[in-house]
């Protein structure tokens, strides 16, 4: 009896431990990059578009990149979001 109650022990703290684990990920992910003001978001859009133009969302791809190569998932988020505020500038025709 004893050594069963161990077996699901280990079991339940396995499954614990992976639920952590994808919890931590969606809030680094997508939850903690909500938190980055609207304002924000649009004044890095703003400058991509300035001073790359149509390149921009190549050059917001190849920093999420970077911080995907750097395992920043908070940073990975950050740009995940410039790069839909870019793809929805562009559906609207606001820059090409």
């Amino acid at each position: 009896m004893g050594q069963v109650l161990i077996d699901h022990l280990a079991v339940a703290i396995v499954i614990v431990m992976i639920a952590a684990v994808a919890f931590w990920h969606v809030w680094a992910f997508y939850l903690k990059p909500l938190a980055i003001p609207k304002a924000e978001i649009d004044a890095i859009v703003d400058e991509l578009i300035d001073r790359h133009g149509p390149d921009a969302e190549d050059w917001a791809r190849s920093y999420e990149e970077e911080a995907w190569h750097r395992s920043d998932i908070v940073q990975q988020g950050r740009w995940r979001r410039i790069r839909r505020e870019l793809w929805r500038r562009h559906r609207v025709g606001e820059w090409e």
